[in-house]
């Protein structure tokens, strides 16, 4: 049964107090990056994947999409996104990424904000992925970064003082579940390494345009209590590519 925490109340609402939940894209610290890598929407069928509260699907939208369909397997978050990032083009459909059903040539983009170190097999999604895209369709997402997800717990190690020492990176080689501490909760998460994500996609057909390792804006860094420690360790990784 695939894992749905974000329906929990408890974990919802720690959620919601997030920098991203509570100031959207503005308060992503991959944002500034992930935007310039982000095609033309005018006129184009957009399909977002993970949408969770819908600022993904709004942008593009407001960008000049001709329809998104944002899909996720929470439905508070689907419902948090219907109440601040509505549109008559948006249709939000709550189903799991691995279940919804890719229609050949049905977009023309798909996007994903951190959401596929929650699926078991990427191969096989991307397969799906690279059928439902027409022709040149541009692919756009954003993963945790392997050196993130690797040793599992994704906390710091600590000095006697409390100060944050280190970032443990382990079994890196060693692909699959890790339970991962996020929000104050037990996480299932899938690490899987940067080859694999890489093959994955070239196998799929695609072509990788970009693969980017992003870092915090300014602003971010200087009004954002604990943004400087994202310098750290690479968190996130994005990948664009289109289809061949």
């Amino acid at each position: 049964m695939k894992e749905n925490k974000y329906d929990d109340e408890t974990f919802f609402e720690q959620y919601s107090q997030m920098n991203r939940s509570i100031n959207g894209l503005s308060g992503a610290g991959e944002w500034n990056t992930l935007q310039k890598m982000l095609p033309d929407f005018k006129d184009k069928r957009v399909l977002d994947l993970g949408c969770g509260f819908g600022w993904h699907c709004r942008y593009a939208i407001d960008r000049g999409a001709l329809s998104v369909m944002g899909i996720d397997i929470s439905e508070k978050m689907l419902h948090k996104a219907k109440e601040i990032n509505q549109s008559a083009f948006i249709r939000y459909e709550c189903v799991a990424i691995e279940d919804f059903e890719y229609v050949e040539n049905s977009f023309d983009i798909v996007i994903s904000s951190l959401a596929f170190h929650y699926i078991s097999s990427f191969e096989e999604l991307c397969k799906k992925i690279y059928r439902s895209l027409t022709p040149g369709g541009w692919f756009v997402f954003s993963v945790e970064h392997p050196v993130f997800t690797a040793e599992g717990s994704q906390d710091w190690e600590y000095d006697k003082k409390g100060d944050k020492k280190y970032w443990p990176v382990d079994r890196y080689f060693e692909e699959g579940v890790r339970e991962a501490n996020f929000l104050g909760e037990k996480v299932v998460k899938y690490h899987r390494t940067l080859t694999t994500y890489i093959n994955a996609l070239l196998k799929a057909g695609f072509e990788i345009c970009e693969l980017i390792e992003p870092v915090p804006d300014k602003r971010l860094l200087e009004t954002v209590p604990d943004m400087k420690e994202e310098l750290r360790r690479p968190m996130m990784l994005l990948v664009s590519a289109v289809k061949g």
